[in-house]
């Protein structure tokens, strides 16, 4: 009877692990975070008193793209360099692609070890090469990226406040990032 008490016990257990999926965050939900963090990091530089403004019209993430764990970030927006009383801006286009990484400290996800797969810039001030131009903007969505998380924990959400106070991972799937438990 005991044996028969144990072993209910364990498959009820199990079935309820098996039936517990991780969270998972969609690329839509990346994009909408992307979106509000570059805003928010450019109204905090423009507060600082920095002649650099960024925007974004529009960022789209691919996560999982064959099968590899990597996000591919495609981003249209303008940087514009504001300077005695002119507004110089320069639209750029750029693919980038990079490994999805939670800081379990901060509990939010960045991108890292990024490498530019295409990009464009336009600038009615600018003729002839821009690859200066390219890899200087390049090397500074790359330091933004470092510190602007694509996506951080919410607290107010206890299943989200649950999983920060817990050791987690993140596993890149086709079309979303999952939560999982860090080995």
């Amino acid at each position: 009877m005991n044996r028969l008490i144990v072993l209910a016990f364990l498959l009820i257990t199990l079935s309820g692990c098996a039936s517990m999926s991780p969270y998972s965050i969609s690329e839509g939900t990346l994009e909408n975070h992307l979106r509000d963090s570059i805003a928010d990091f450019d109204r905090q530089q423009l507060q600082a008193g920095s002649p650099l403004s960024l925007s974004l019209s529009d960022a789209d993430i691919t996560l999982g793209p064959d099968g590899r764990d990597v996000a591919v970030i495609d981003v249209t927006g303008q940087v514009a360099v504001n300077a005695l009383m002119t507004r110089l801006p320069v639209d750029v286009k750029l693919k980038v692609e990079g490994a999805p990484v939670y800081d379990s400290k901060e509990k939010a996800v960045y991108i890292r070890r990024l490498q530019l797969l295409d990009s464009s810039v336009e600038s009615p001030f600018f003729k002839g090469d821009l690859k200066p131009v390219t890899d200087t903007v390049m090397r500074a969505v790359a330091q933004l990226l470092e510190t602007v998380p694509v996506y951080r924990l919410d607290e107010s959400d206890y299943r989200q406040r649950m999983f920060g106070m817990v050791p987690m991972d993140i596993r890149v799937a086709p079309g979303r990032l999952e939560f999982i438990m860090a080995e």
